[in-house]
């Protein structure tokens, strides 16, 4: 990859957990780097030399300055649906290429074959993206590793006991890594337009399998113990029923089914993808650090290593319970635009 005679990629959710391990990743190959944002505050963690504009999703006309002089667009859908036209159509004027974030919800798997709102979402902005002519591709990474902290990190912080169901139910964890380094070797090419990638980790993993590797990366054994389906929905907070219910249907229909596995990300990086085993190595500390990050959320008046860790997608802090209960994202498949800084 090369910076010469090119005009800058501009990265949407440039401050999310992908976006920047994107913009980085750019950034250190020589690629110029328009990062989106939706505050200037948000980007004191981009590196040096990244060209911040302000722009936001839900406001299509304010992404114009930012599409400027523009080819290639890295699109993270981070909004509300009404306004995904409007911004594809604004795309189309200024680029001619565009790399979207999605899921693999066209895989033929039953783990990815449940009703999902984020899925019709997606469907829409591909559908949108393919009227306009653009050259594009679309990235479908499929549970993403780092649930694991989202998911499980508070209880292995509390008493090491993950109650969690179906326990049986595998899936095959992709590494953030992996994810972003694909998307930059995309970016930062020709040859990949038309491209729809799915992206896994190596191996299919039960849930308790995954805690099991957990424990061993930790040094110490983590209990898995079974929840019905009944508990865990009962325990988890209203807003998030939906979501709850669409993974426990996710989680059901695989059972006797190992995990979709693809050969995406050594067929584009050269590279084998990173085992769910070294990511939990990596990210060990993580799992017993006290999460400090998000303390200036309204309603964290509870010492970190009290509360259970907040959804993927969080808006003000959730109320802190004493009792235990699942933690889980606002967006199933792991994409979130909330980064984990590790």
């Amino acid at each position: 990859m090369t910076s010469a005679g090119r005009s800058p990629v501009l990265v949407t959710g440039a401050t999310g957990r992908i976006g920047e391990a994107v913009v980085g990743l750019l950034t250190d190959a020589g690629v110029p780097v328009r990062a989106l944002v939706r505050r200037p505050g948000s980007a004191a963690g981009l590196p040096a030399g990244v060209e911040i504009v302000t722009g936001d999703l839900t406001v299509p006309e304010s992404l114009d300055a930012a599409l400027r002089a523009v080819d290639t667009v890295f699109l993270v859908w981070t909004a509300p649906p009404r306004t995904a036209a409007a911004v594809v159509d604004r795309l189309a004027t200024h680029a001619q290429r565009v790399v979207y974030l999605s899921a693999p919800h066209r895989t033929p798997h039953p783990f990815f074959r449940q009703p999902n709102p984020m899925a019709a979402l997606h469907a829409e902005i591909e559908r949108l993206i393919a009227a306009t002519g653009l050259d594009s591709t679309i990235v479908r990474p499929g549970m993403f590793a780092s649930n694991a902290l989202l998911w499980w990190a508070a209880a292995i912080r509390a008493d090491g006991v993950i109650r969690w169901p179906y326990g049986a139910a595998e899936t095959a964890p992709v590494d953030d890594r992996d994810v972003a380094q694909v998307i930059a070797r995309i970016l930062g090419e020709d040859g990949h337009a038309g491209g729809d990638y799915v992206l896994t980790g190596p191996e299919s993993l039960s849930q308790a399998e995954q805690v099991d590797i957990i424990g061993d990366a930790l040094g110490r054994p983590i209990t898995f113990e079974e929840l019905s389906p009944d508990d865990f929905r009962h325990q988890a907070p209203a807003a998030t029923r939906p979501v709850v219910d669409m993974l426990l249907a996710a989680w059901n229909a695989t059972l006797g089914h190992p995990a979709h596995v693809t050969s995406t990300v050594s067929d584009v990086l050269g590279t084998p993808p990173r085992t769910f085993r070294q990511w939990a190595t990596d990210h060990a500390a993580a799992f017993t650090e006290i999460p400090t990050q998000r303390l200036d959320q309204p309603g964290c008046a509870v010492p970190p290593h009290r509360r259970p860790s907040p959804p993927a997608v969080a808006g003000p802090g959730r109320p802190w319970s004493p009792e235990p209960r699942p933690v889980l994202p606002v967006v199933t498949f792991g994409w979130s635009p909330r980064r984990t800084r590790r």
